[in-house]
């Protein structure tokens, strides 16, 4: 209760600092000596240490007017790589300021609030604080607000000021670099493993069917840019290909309507990320779906949806046409002919991959206290 006070001062009015409540004892103790002593000496000083309390508490309020934040939005990474932040402090003043202190507040799944402290600020200039913040699991982070402190000149009152800078930090889940996976190698027939390859003019994309043309967004292959279209506007302009129909796609399907444990959860969500990645570098016509999203092709957009995504109980369950490796930790449901099934099983299960005779469908169980990787690659 008492700190939820104390902060409620700093950000709406000053609040002591621990020599502020020595001096402001002090004074009192003086006061208080005077009062039964009636010696003037006594009274001056108390009055001085009032007077001194009282400029001080007022100088970190002005301290702090004039200053204004803002941020840069933080580039998406994946999980283990860190976050780079960029924070610029303006004096719009025609005066210094002074030991200020910058907190960046951010969530607790990415760590600790922020701290930076910044000795002089001239004035009409600008600060540019770069920081980093280490990443451990994927998911999408947001946080509105930084705050701006000070304790100067005196450093007996701290008054700190909350302005409006709002970061959305995207973390997308690790992408295991596979070199071979058999489950998606000999997904269903001969026939329908040729269906997959995408057609030379999309694989190239110099030529064929172009659906629409979009501004470019971060991510997007420069070989779909449409010179010429961008020249006429001034700015990148990139070619939307005719998508291909579910029925000519592999199609990476993630189980949310189940219970999971948490861990292996996350290790699908993984595993999801890189078998898309995996079907892209084959060059095959690679897809995710999921009950809540439905189905999304485009890896920009793939690998936002698995950093955000959570496992529920609702959603619809019709899968989507095959071939389709389907992702769950229930085993033994129903799925198309020339499909696969990664099962994670919730308890210690010995790594089984293969024909099911009773599925008719390829089935690999993930046991989760092995390699990932290697049991995605079924290297023995």
């Amino acid at each position: 209760m008492n700190k939820r006070i104390s902060h409620w001062l700093e950000n709406n009015w000053v609040t002591p600092a621990y020599s502020g409540w020595v001096l402001l004892g002090i004074t009192l103790c003086f006061i208080g000596a005077a009062t039964n002593t009636m010696a003037g000496w006594l009274y001056v000083i108390g009055g001085v240490n009032i007077a001194l309390l009282s400029v001080s508490s007022i100088l970190p309020q002005r301290g702090l007017a004039g200053i204004s934040l803002s941020r840069k939005p933080p580039r998406p990474v994946s999980a283990g790589e860190a976050l780079s932040m960029v924070v610029d402090v303006e004096n719009t003043t025609e005066r210094p300021k002074s030991l200020l202190q910058v907190q960046d507040l951010v969530p607790r799944a990415l760590g600790k609030t922020q701290k930076h402290a910044i000795a002089t600020l001239p004035a009409k200039s600008h600060h540019t604080w770069r920081y980093e913040i280490p990443t451990e699991s994927r998911g999408i982070y947001s946080w509105p607000e930084i705050r701006l402190r000070t304790a100067a000149p005196l450093g007996l009152f701290w008054c700190s000021r909350i302005q409006a800078a709002k970061a959305k930090a995207i973390v997308y889940p690790q992408i295991l670099p596979l070199t071979r996976c058999p489950v998606m190698d000999t997904l269903g027939d001969e026939a329908g493993r040729q269906q997959l390859q995408k057609e030379p003019i999309n694989a190239t994309g110099t030529e064929g069917l172009t659906r629409a043309l979009r501004p470019y967004r971060w991510g997007d292959p420069t070989r779909l840019i449409h010179w010429r279209t961008s020249a006429r506007y001034g700015e990148l302009r990139v070619r939307e290909l005719e998508v291909l129909t579910s029925h000519q796609s592999l199609i990476i399907a993630l189980d949310t309507s189940h219970t999971w444990d948490l861990n292996n959860f996350e290790s699908a969500v993984i595993a999801a990320a890189s078998l898309y990645d995996y079907g892209q570098k084959q060059g095959l016509a690679t897809q995710f779906w999921s009950s809540q999203t439905g189905l999304i092709q485009e890896k920009i957009r793939v690998l936002t949806t698995l950093a955000g995504i959570q496992a529920d109980t609702t959603g619809n369950h019709k899968l989507p046409a095959p071939p389709l490796v389907w992702l769950t930790a229930q085993p033994n449901q129903p799925l198309p002919h020339h499909s696969a099934e990664i099962v994670f099983s919730p308890q210690t299960a010995a790594h089984s991959s293969g024909d099911n005779t009773t599925t008719k469908h390829r089935r690999l169980v993930i046991n989760p206290v092995d390699d990932l990787q290697r049991q995605l690659q079924n290297v023995t």
